[in-house]
């Protein structure tokens, strides 16, 4: 399969940007194919990477006369390298307004670091774009969330009642959504992902943070991807790694800024005092979280537990993915209560409520919504409906119209 022919669910969103706006950001993991969404919607602008030692040392040494040397339509690749170029940019386009002048790319957060979250605040659009969805591998159109939200999701018996082969989606689940990836064996899948996190460990963290030991990273990256999925405790990671707390925060920021891993917000409501305020820890890519963490498509029946962790953070990569060319607007967490009552994602969009389970088995059952009647019950009116997302074949409503049993398998069939 060639990744680069896949078509990009975020093309629309990038395109119409480009159309209004002087500045457009294209944010995301390295390898994800931000290089490539650019030269497809940009072709005939001009192009500078700054991993270009040469371009880098010119534009951190002359940021105006580099910015004023280059085409009127320009890509700027990896445009954190270079932080000194964005107030150039900035009095570029107060002087010249006109729309589509700069498309940007960036493999770390610019709105994470300090120095250029500031620079162009409310002058350029930011577009995320993630590693492949399992949708877009598949061409195609990856409308589950935005179906659901709206409400167009109905009960549906499946034209067979078998589910999907196990291991055919455990493997989708390890393989992860780096284009690079798509036509390797496993092995060399796994090959892969060592190799990416040891170049940007070894390249690219510097970018984003002062980490004078990048072998602390890496040990602390090892140890979170045993816990993808699971709350965030930074005083045990410190324990385990005999590393001050600080050191810790610092370091799971720069993975963060390095779109490695994501922190989920608990959802709370102002009435309940009742709610856990701990975040979950999220890998970015379920592959690299599976490689780290030592697991393979094999391990779906027998590390239940560890691959029921790595299934959720698969399905929250493809619904962030999904929001992110549907509804920007919508905001993600999740929910734990004291009772250890919890739903694995909970969405909204202002008051409005959705509740995400997710479950390994085949089989849905009633005691598998217990944390969406709790969710429901918080929420009272604003609640808009839960899904519980299974590795069965049949949608199914769960004895309350207002929640859905739903195969993983809606996430990416057209």
């Amino acid at each position: 399969m060639d990744a680069k022919s896949l078509p990009r669910a975020l093309t629309a969103s990038v395109r119409d940007a480009l159309e209004d706006t002087p500045v457009v950001c294209l944010l995301g993991p390295r390898q994800c194919g931000k290089t490539t969404l650019a030269h497809s919607l940009a072709p005939r602008y001009g192009y500078v990477t700054f991993d270009d030692a040469d371009a880098l040392a010119l534009a951190q040494s002359d940021p105006n006369g580099f910015l004023a040397a280059l085409p009127e339509r320009v890509i700027l690749d990896e445009i954190q390298r270079v932080p000194e170029l964005l107030r150039a940019i900035k009095l570029s386009v107060d002087r010249d307004r006109r729309p589509g002048r700069f498309l940007l790319t960036g493999s770390a957060n610019l709105l994470l670091l300090p120095k250029l979250g500031d620079s162009l605040a409310g002058r350029m659009a930011i577009l995320e774009l993630h590693p492949l969805t399992t949708a877009e591998q598949e061409r195609a159109p990856g409308r589950f969330l935005a179906d659901w939200l709206a409400g167009k999701l109905k009960p549906t018996l499946a034209a067979t009642p078998q589910p999907p082969a196990a291991p055919t989606l455990a493997a989708r689940v390890v393989r992860g959504g780096f284009p690079e990836l798509l036509a390797r064996t496993p092995a060399r899948v796994r090959a892969w992902h060592r190799d990416y996190v040891r170049a940007l460990l070894e390249r690219d963290v510097q970018d984003v943070a002062r980490v004078k030991e990048p072998r602390e990273l890496s040990r602390l990256l090892s140890l979170l991807a045993l816990r993808t999925g699971e709350l965030l405790n930074i005083s045990t990671l410190a324990n385990e790694l005999d590393l001050r707390r600080e050191t810790v925060e610092s370091h799971l920021a720069a993975c963060e800024r390095l779109y490695l891993v994501r922190r989920l917000q608990p959802w709370h409501s102002h009435e309940s005092k009742r709610l856990i305020k701990t975040p979950k820890l999220h890998f970015i890519d379920s592959g690299l979280a599976a490689t780290l963490g030592d697991l393979a498509a094999e391990d779906w029946h027998d590390r239940r537990d560890r691959f029921g962790h790595l299934l959720e953070t698969f399905v929250l990569q493809q619904l962030v993915a999904q929001a992110g060319w549907t509804d920007p607007n919508l905001r993600f967490w999740h929910y734990r209560d004291k009772d250890q009552v919890e739903v694995d994602i909970v969405i909204t969009r202002g008051r409005r409520t959705w509740g995400v389970e997710v479950k390994a088995s085949a089989t849905p059952t009633q005691a598998d919504i217990s944390g969406l009647r709790r969710l429901a019950a918080h929420c009272g009116d604003d609640f808009a409906g839960g899904v519980l997302i299974h590795a069965g074949a049949h949608t199914v409503t769960l004895d309350d119209p207002r929640f859905l049993a739903v195969p993983l398998t809606a996430l990416w069939e057209r």
